[in-house]
């Protein structure tokens, strides 16, 4: 493990800012991320994974400390008649780790194919996309405190899941370091979830009536390629703001003046509202201010076509929240973290 100075951070965030870091060090086990973490010459490190769900607006004078820690174990087999836990290290990609699950026969994250990223970071956010979240299939997570660099196991009901939310968005920001995540996965007769209409349209195109967990992640990862581009071909981070879920009332008289608006009802007399339409109605889908802008197929991703700024994305993401809360008096929020 070594310590290097003046290291560029482009290679390391999906968006592709090249910005430069003061330390930089990789490490590939917890001991050695206890060590760096403990280690006074370079306080406050800041610690990355798969860099795709930030947006760096300058340079971090500080320790950058690349979490790199990798494995896949079966930790128990016979957790239950039809489940079992697999316990992933927080360095390996998201997508790659879904494969092997699809490979493997393990059911429920195949709907969350091609969300980049790695395992480490799924759990701060809730991952999710088509009907699937994270907790749907969380047992448990360990995690390094930053300060007392001890190492601590966080269940389902630590963790506060919700909505792209958690307790590692709130009360322990900044606090530990996810190493692993353990999933509770199906064996068998897995719950094959094909109600997202985009995925059943999908299926159905290709005259798949009985689908496997391999048709549901192809049909995912050919629905998210259509819409979402590449970070290796265009900056990006994917969803850059969170759906807003706004209240019954406020919903009913939105729909008075946009009767084409579309929505989900999540219960509790709650609607989820599609960001990437609102923004699309605001007029910035494909816009571009030099070298940031709004993809051309998806409004809710911003991207980097080339050499912008953190501080020029963000501006982006400041006019398009402004413009979409004067159209529609609803406040989008960014799912991004801006450093």
């Amino acid at each position: 493990m070594t310590v290097q100075e003046n290291v560029s951070l482009k290679a390391y965030n999906t968006f592709g800012i090249d910005v430069n870091a003061r330390f930089f060090a990789s490490v590939s086990s917890v001991q050695q991320l206890q060590e760096l973490l403990g280690d006074a010459r370079y306080p406050n490190p800041f610690v990355i994974g798969g860099g795709s769900n930030m947006l760096l607006t300058q340079d971090v004078n500080r320790l950058v400390i690349h979490l790199d820690i990798k494995g896949i174990s079966l930790i128990d087999d016979s957790f239950s008649k039809n489940e079992v836990l697999l316990k992933v290290a927080g360095g390996e990609n998201w997508h790659e780790f879904v494969l092997y699950c699809v490979a493997h026969n393990l059911g429920g994250v195949e709907n969350l194919s091609l969300i980049p990223g790695n395992v480490g970071t799924s759990p701060v956010q809730n991952i999710g996309a088509y009907g699937v979240e994270l907790k749907d299939t969380f047992y448990e997570c360990e995690a390094v405190h930053r300060d007392t660099q001890e190492v601590r196991v966080f269940t389902l009901e630590d963790c506060a899941f919700g909505y792209r939310d958690s307790v590692f968005k709130n009360e322990l920001k900044d606090a530990y370091v996810i190493t692993s995540v353990t999933f509770k996965l199906t064996k068998s007769n897995h719950n094959i979830n094909t109600d997202y209409g985009a995925i059943f349209d999908t299926l159905k195109a290709k005259e798949i009536t009985t689908p496997t967990l391999k048709d549901v992640s192809d049909a995912v990862i050919a629905i998210r390629q259509s819409k979402l581009p590449d970070p290796k071909k265009i900056g990006n981070s994917g969803s850059f703001f969170k759906n807003p879920v706004i209240s019954q009332a406020q919903f009913t008289q939105l729909r008075k003046v946009h009767t084409e608006i579309p929505f989900y009802p999540i219960g509790n007399e709650q609607i989820k509202v599609p960001a990437g339409w609102l923004i699309e109605q605001a007029g910035f889908k494909g816009k571009r201010f030099g070298d940031a802008g709004i993809h051309d197929r998806q409004a809710l991703v911003l991207v980097n076509h080339g050499n912008a700024t953190g501080q020029e994305v963000w501006a982006v993401a400041m006019k398009v929240q402004a413009a979409v809360e004067e159209k529609f008096g609803i406040k989008i929020v960014p799912e991004v973290n801006v450093i």
